[in-house]
Order: C-alpha cells, then structure tokens, then sequence
C-alpha cells in the first residue's frame, strides 16, 4: 500500500523527492492511510495524522488530514467525499475529538467547509524592521541542524503554555527537524547561563524569509534571535507569524471540525459552567452526532428528541466556529 500511495503523491503533487521521501519513511504507516481503490490501483488516498491538543483545560487527540489526493481521471466524481467520510468514520471509532487542515488552495476553503470544517485557525503577519543592534554579550545564540532533548523540551513546554493549541510530540519535532534540513529552514535558540531561553524556527520563502515560531523569555532575548536571523538572511524582507491580534489583520490559514460534539461539549460546558445553549446539531458526514444539545450549569445533555424550548439550529461546521473561533486556536509547524 505504501508504494502505491507514494506513486499517487508523485502524481499529485509538485514536491521535492527528498520530501516524499521523508514523509513517506518516517511520518507514513498503513495504520493512519485511508485509501479508495479501484481494481489493484490506489485512486484516492490521505494521512489522518496525530496530534494532541489542548483544549478547555485537557488535552484532547487530534487527525491532521495530510496528503488528500484524487487520481485525475476520477476527480469530480465524489471520491474525495466518499474519502474524508470514511476518515470521519475511523477517526470517531478512535475516539478523536477534532479533525484539522490547512488547504492548499484559497478555494478549498470552500469545498471542506461543505465537509463540517471551519476556518478557525488564523494568524497575523507582522514584517520584521530592526534596528543594527548589537546584541547582549551574555545571550548565546546557537544554530541547531538535529534533533536534541532540551530543545525539543523548551519548545514543548512553550506550547503547552498555550490554552488551545496543537502540540508536537518528540518523534514529530525530529520530523521539524528533518524537513528544516531539506526545506531550507533554519531553528535557532537563545541561551543564558547554559539555559535555553528562546527559540526561533523559520523558513526562507522566495523573496522573505517566514518565522513560523518564535518564543523569548525576555524582549533582548527576542531582540537577539531576530538579529541572528537578520544577519544569517538571503533576502532583504523578514516575515513573523503571530498568533491572532485584534490589532493587526487576519488571516485564515487552518480549518478544523469537531468529531465527536458529545465529549467536546461537555468539556466546553465544564470550562465555561456560565455558558446556556440549546443546539439541534446536524451533522451530514457523521449521522450518530445529529440530535439535540443542552448545555447548562457546566453540563451538557444529550437527545436524540427534541428538547422543551428554542434550539439554535447549527450544522457542524458553523459548531466547531461556535466553540473554537473565541478560543483563538493555534497551529503551526505542520508538515502543510
């Protein structure tokens, strides 16, 4: 099966070798695949890749759709939503909370939001201006090219800080530093005293180059990694990516979908016990989520009966925007 998902990638999509490579020898098993066949050939094909999430105070499991591609000579015909539902279906039977993506083009935004996903991952873009200053002898910057423990550690104790965020496990951050070496990246961390207090990871573009992450104790350890960065740049434009900021614009980047609501929305009652709704939820992907939701004192109640009352009418998508779009979730560093 492996190969022959390989070959359909190839097909697909306009990545490097040493890319598909990678993806396919150290992020690929048969365990996350779903895959659509026609005789002995593979048609139709994605990765439901894990991450954990926190979420209202728990960490909950997440599927990152990776690599959703359709044979051209059977686009068009509904495979791709005969595909991702076959996803759902898994992805409920494991007990996944969410499914999340980023598309790869603007009008696909469109096409999985009919799917139950909402554009709910967004993020502000700030263009780097920096003074030639010097920085603080006692600040050690350091380049880092493989994997090591402590780094790995700083960064995910920084993500963990983060109330709603996707988190990268140790196998998943050698696979960051896998795809820095081949996608002309670069991670570099602050240090004072033999302490890492800061870290930079970012990618050149073709005419910036893109933090993607940036965490700093102090803004002179900020100020230090971002003049490394500077000095160590081909091009004249730095890019950072912020988490959302009602100060700057917006942009959507990332989609989300709730996948079991039950188990979601109790845990949004718990953490919000002030919060009253009553929801008819319709769900088109997954049947067994459509019904009827209270939530009320910290609880959440469900029926597959109509309730005494209003409901709000939602589909999935327009819930998962509900819940998820105040909590201003984050994701980065994905393999997108």
């Amino acid at each position: 099966m492996r190969e022959k998902v390989k070959a359909l990638w190839k097909r697909c999509f306009n990545d490097s070798t040493a890319f598909i490579d990678m993806y396919f020898q150290l992020r690929y098993t048969d365990e996350v695949n779903v895959a659509i066949q026609k005789d002995t050939e593979v048609i139709s094909a994605l990765q439901m890749l894990p991450y954990p999430m926190t979420f209202c105070g728990h960490i909950v499991q997440t599927s990152y759709i990776s690599g959703a591609c359709t044979h051209p000579d059977f686009r068009g015909k509904g495979t791709m939503r005969e595909l991702l539902k076959l996803a759902f279906d898994r992805m409920f039977q494991n007990g996944i909370s969410f499914s999340t993506l980023i598309p790869a083009e603007p009008w696909l935004f469109s096409y999985y939001s009919q799917m139950g996903y909402a554009p709910v991952f967004q993020h502000s873009v700030e263009e780097i201006t920096l003074p030639s200053i010097i920085p603080s002898s006692e600040i050690e910057i350091n380049f880092i090219s493989d994997y090591q423990e402590e780094v790995y550690q700083y960064l995910n104790r920084k993500l963990s800080e983060q109330s709603c965020c996707i988190q990268h496990i140790s196998d998943d951050f050698r696979v960051i530093m896998t795809d820095l070496g081949i996608s002309d990246g670069i991670l570099v961390i602050a240090k004072q005293e033999n302490v890492i207090n800061g870290l930079a990871i970012a990618y050149n573009a073709d005419e910036s180059l893109i933090i993607n992450e940036l965490f700093a104790e102090t803004k002179d350890i900020e100020n230090s990694l971002l003049y490394y960065l500077q000095q160590h740049c081909v091009h004249s434009q730095i890019i950072r990516l912020l988490p959302p900021n009602n100060e700057q614009p917006q942009q959507s980047f990332g989609m989300a979908r709730i996948i079991n609501p039950k188990k979601i929305l109790q845990l949004y009652a718990s953490a919000f016990p002030k919060e009253e709704m009553q929801i008819e939820l319709t769900d088109e992907q997954l049947s067994m989520n459509n019904g009827y939701y209270l939530i009320h004192k910290g609880k959440c109640e469900y029926s597959n009966e109509p309730l005494p009352g209003t409901s709000i009418q939602m589909n999935i998508s327009e819930l998962t925007n509900k819940i998820l779009q105040p909590l201003h979730p984050i994701m980065s560093l994905m393999l997108d």
